[in-house]
């Protein structure tokens, strides 16, 4: 079971308050590692892997505008996918990743590139940038760690 998953539920179990998270370039797997706790059914409301860009949109409600602007691999887009996501599941907190696992470049933003989103009580908005080294699978591993350690500073 992962450490960091485990602090989360433990924090928002203690405040009563809830999560969910929007995946593109982790494809589900900080769900997974969320779901690995046990009884994180009191805490974790679900998520949504909108590794498509139209779905995005469409799913977690990401302005077509900006991502027609600026691409997924953004600030911006972190947090509305975040935000979106939160607003979906019903949920006090969401936590979204974005980003380029590799191996290559992606429309012009280097492998391992990744933002991260939260939303927050309060209208809380927060993204953070990673550059992340190694394989695709060890991108996308280091992006789920990174994701929970961020809402840990903010829940």
């Amino acid at each position: 079971m992962n450490e960091l998953a485990s602090q989360v539920h433990k924090r928002l179990t203690a405040s009563g308050q809830t999560l969910a998270v929007a995946e593109s370039l982790t494809g589900g797997l900080l769900a997974a590692t969320i779901v690995e706790v046990p009884g994180v059914s009191g805490t974790f409301r679900g998520g949504l892997v909108v590794y498509a860009t139209d779905l995005k949109a469409t799913l977690a409600g990401v302005s077509l505008d900006l991502l027609a602007e600026r691409g997924p691999v953004d600030p911006e887009v972190a947090r509305q996918l975040a935000a979106g996501v939160a607003g979906k599941c019903g949920s006090d907190w969401g936590l979204a990743t974005t980003g380029v696992a590799g191996p290559g470049p992606n429309d012009g933003h280097p492998a391992g590139e990744v933002w991260l989103g939260l939303a927050g009580p309060g209208g809380r908005l927060v993204a953070r940038q990673l550059q992340l080294a190694g394989d695709r699978a060890a991108v996308r591993a280091e992006a789920v760690e990174r994701a929970l350690a961020l809402l840990l500073e903010w829940c």
